[in-house]
């Protein structure tokens, strides 16, 4: 008879905590291992499973296309671990992964305490990053902005509002008549443009960026015009309702469980995140339509 093969459930917890921190290092100090005995985990599980798992890079330690197949297995088989062990009442507290827009985060971020992060693994990206890690099973619970809803990502909502849209740009910054708008865009901007197509309006990209606060620094430089959610206009850059430029449409933003989540844990997330949805900071024609959606 054949022997079965076994995969350790400490090499499991072992290439999770690398990816989730980045790093050998910190994933041996989150664990309370030696960096070696790190090596020797995923050493052991890279012999079972045939490939190189992770590379180093420059920003740290990543991991490769195989590494991502094995770490949505990875993460599977730790919440039935856990799970399983809490039905005796043991076992750790899960860490949940929240997956944000990093306009949303530097919201939840000022509003919260630190004691709130203590069992949450936050990542924040572009909204497009946070969906693909909704749909694949590495985020728990995402807040994201959606101009296009698949079938996919609505089975998936939780809650959902709409925010107005406004153009930005510095208090210094003059368009000169005739010349083309410089607009300064993000992945899936075909809101922003769209309307500029529609109206038939000159215009070029100057620059086209993923990271929120690149955008901002070209847009402070004076090097075009952008278009934000109205509640994240920072203090030093003006709302631009200018003749030239069409009005936006509002932004949809939804907050979304993987598929497979427990009902329970869902539901538990969605109250902890969904103040980000709350308008009682901002003015009141910042947010607005507040629809809940009973999917679950």
């Amino acid at each position: 008879m054949l022997r079965a093969l076994n995969v350790p459930i400490e090499s499991i917890r072992t290439v999770v905590a690398i990816a989730e921190t980045g790093s050998l290092t910190k994933a041996a100090g989150k664990l309370g291992l030696s960096q070696p005995a790190v090596t020797a985990q995923v050493k052991r599980l890279q012999g079972l499973i045939g490939g190189q798992l992770f590379v180093k890079t420059p920003n740290g330690t990543t991991a490769t296309d195989l590494g991502e197949l094995v770490l949505q297995q990875a993460r599977i088989i730790l919440e039935a671990n856990d799970q399983m062990l809490r039905l005796a009442g043991r076992g750790n507290a899960t860490v949940h992964r929240v997956g944000l827009s990093s306009l949303f985060a530097q919201r939840l971020l000022e509003r919260a305490g630190k004691d709130d992060f203590s069992d949450l693994f936050i990542r924040a990206d572009h909204s497009s990053a946070i969906r693909n890690g909704l749909i694949e099973g590495y985020i728990d619970v995402a807040c994201i902005f959606a101009t296009d809803v698949d079938s996919d990502l609505s089975k998936t909502i939780l809650e959902q509002r709409m925010f107005p849209a406004t153009w930005v740009r510095s208090r210094e910054f003059v368009h000169r008549p005739g010349a083309p708008i410089p607009i300064v865009t993000l992945p899936d901007h075909e809101w922003m443009i769209a309307q500029l197509d529609r109206m038939e309006s000159a215009y070029k990209i100057v620059l086209h960026a993923s990271d929120h606060l690149v955008r901002l620094s070209a847009v402070r430089l004076g090097m075009g015009l952008t278009a934000l959610p109205s509640f994240c206009v920072p203090d030093d850059l003006v709302q631009a309702p200018d003749y030239y430029l069409p009005q936006l449409s509002d932004l949809r933003a939804i907050i979304c469980a993987r598929p497979g989540l427990r009902k329970e844990v869902a539901t538990r997330l969605l109250q902890r995140v969904k103040g980000i949805f709350d308008d009682k900071h901002d003015q009141p024609h910042r947010a607005r339509s507040v629809e809940t959606m009973n999917r679950r």
